[in-house]
């Protein structure tokens, strides 16, 4: 089972960047795939972006295709994401989330462990 820390949200003009993490503890981190998801008020928590448990593979929603960038070290239990180009509507709490099976999956469902979740907020 893997317990998950994410930090690295707070308040930024659109334009702006900013670098989310997601701390990992517990000895399966290395084999499960990794997600961000993102949830805004009033709307379902939707896909962000995912990564395979070796780091060879990586997907992104298109709404953030080209601006953000997903990566992990394994040696340091710890999954990224790089948010470039920030627009309001990006704002959101973040949620990064492990996958056992390990590959590419942009369903919720197939992520059995879930951090408490970090507030991203682009203002114009």
């Amino acid at each position: 089972q893997v317990q998950l820390v994410e930090s690295g949200g707070g308040s930024v003009q659109a334009g702006g960047s900013l670098r989310l993490s997601c701390a990992a503890s517990g000895r399966t981190f290395s084999s499960a795939a990794m997600g961000w998801f993102r949830q805004a008020p009033g709307k379902e928590r939707e896909f962000v972006a995912t990564i395979t448990w070796r780091g060879t593979y990586t997907y992104y929603a298109d709404s953030v295709k080209g601006r953000f960038t997903i990566s992990r070290d394994n040696a340091k239990n710890t999954v990224y994401l790089q948010m470039n180009s920030l627009k309001p509507e990006d704002t959101a709490v973040y949620y990064c989330a492990a996958s056992s099976g390990g590959v590419i999956t942009t369903t919720l469902n197939e992520y059995e462990q879930w951090g408490q979740g970090t507030q991203v907020t682009v203002s114009s």
